[in-house]
């Protein structure tokens, strides 16, 4: 199964990677973006065909590794 870990920057947190995004967009002559935050994407690949276990492997993966939890936030999408 495949499990996909979204973390992303809590609100409130400086993002300088969207921050940056966004000002590269303004002058590239894209108009109506308000604002740009970034994120990062794990897709995990792991052996457990149950998909309670797999979710609750791969959040605790995010709470160890993946994901700072002073700063940021993750989701846990499970695929069969």
């Amino acid at each position: 199964m495949k499990a996909i870990v979204t973390v992303r920057l809590k609100p409130g947190v400086l993002d300088p990677q969207g921050v940056t995004i966004s000002n590269a967009l303004g002058s590239m002559g894209y108009s109506g973006v308000d604002e740009v935050r970034s994120g990062k994407i794990f897709e995990l690949t792991l052996d457990n065909g149950d998909v309670a276990a797999v979710r609750a492997k791969a959040e605790e993966i995010a709470d160890k590794l993946l994901a700072n939890p002073v700063i940021e936030t993750y989701t846990v999408e499970v695929q069969p």
